[in-house]
């Protein structure tokens, strides 16, 4: 059986796309990997407030203990998150 819902984790990385640090995680929880998905843009634009090149969105499957694992990254540029 698969992961109840998901959740998206936020990164900041470094040029490049590299060396990233969690720097936030949305509270929302999402049913399926496609809904979490839909959510980045959304979840990076409103995080203008982070000072990083690059930032990342990750949806993960949350454990029933809230603990995230298995990242599937989404990579937006950071130019294109602060419109």
């Amino acid at each position: 059986m698969g992961p109840g819902y998901f959740i998206i984790a936020i990164l900041g990385c470094a040029d490049g796309a590299s060396a990233c640090t969690p720097v936030a995680t949305v509270p929302t929880r999402y049913e399926s990997q496609a809904a979490c998905a839909a959510a980045t843009g959304t979840a990076l634009a409103s995080r203008t407030d982070l000072d990083f090149p690059t930032l990342q969105a990750e949806c993960r499957p949350a454990t029933h203990n809230g603990a995230a694992r298995d990242a599937r990254p989404v990579v937006i540029p950071a130019g294109s998150a602060r419109g």
